[in-house]
């Protein structure tokens, strides 16, 4: 290739790339974090507020009001954090407002819309309402109970080991979540690869060996009124280095 065609290559490489940068905007704060030690030597500092930005939403699509998120549902796609995360601890409190509801928070995140799902790769901590598996039954038969208590998975090409299989999904062992207009409680262990998740105070589901494990976070809107609120993250201390488990950086 002489140096005028890769001259030309370059530019073309840059007009298509940048816009995708640039889509991504600064929405709003939602959320605090804080390091470990922080938590421990200073319990009572608030931490830092976190920032997120549209990946495939709108400004519409969300409305922060302090510790209390709202989510229209619409159009589907996420919201990034402004940083990445790699170890930490996640505690998020959720509610649908619409029975069938359905949303989620992905850790480890590439914060990359599938043109066609509209949704990211990372490993995804689902959140439905209770009604999903009827409002979305399959020739008349009910979907498994299961899929509505907490089910962790690797979405959009992410790949890791369920300790509790359906499939390629790592089922919730007790029935914990509640329905529609009732909070919910999730507490979210990410460390290493291995996500455990804890349902209204209490640890039923676990994944581990994900390959990817220092990404965004992301908020879902997935066709459904919910809100989530009292987000707060304790970043915990990182794992060795390697270069295969983190997503690119924005």
């Amino acid at each position: 290739m002489n140096k005028y065609a890769y001259l030309i290559l370059s530019i073309l490489t840059f007009i298509l790339i940048t816009p995708s940068l640039h889509a991504q905007k600064k929405l709003f704060q939602f959320g605090m974090e804080k390091n470990f030690d922080e938590s421990i030597i200073n319990p009572k500092s608030k931490g830092k507020a976190i920032t997120w930005y549209d990946v495939n939403t709108s400004d519409t699509t969300w409305k922060a009001m302090g510790n209390l998120l709202k989510n229209s549902g619409n159009p589907i796609g996420v919201v990034r954090s402004e940083k990445m995360y790699e170890n930490f601890i996640m505690h998020v409190e959720w509610r649908h407002l619409e029975k069938g509801g359905n949303s989620g928070i992905f850790v480890w995140c590439d914060a990359k819309a599938d043109p066609k799902t509209r949704l990211p790769m990372g490993m995804e901590v689902q959140m439905l309402e209770l009604d999903w598996v009827n409002i979305n039954a399959v020739n008349g038969v009910q979907q498994p109970i299961a899929y509505v208590h907490g089910e962790l998975f690797g979405a959009g090409g992410m790949t890791a080991s369920p300790d509790n299989p359906r499939g390629s999904r790592s089922k919730s062992l007790e029935n914990r979540c509640l329905g529609v207009g009732e909070w919910n409680k999730y507490t979210v262990v990410c460390i290493d690869g291995t996500v455990k998740l804890a349902v209204n105070g209490k640890f039923v589901n676990s994944i581990r060996l994900a390959s990817k494990r220092k990404g965004y976070l992301c908020l879902e809107a997935e066709g459904a009124k919910m809100e989530f609120r009292n987000l707060q993250i304790i970043e915990l201390e990182p794992g060795i280095e390697r270069p295969e488990f983190v997503v690119d950086a924005f």
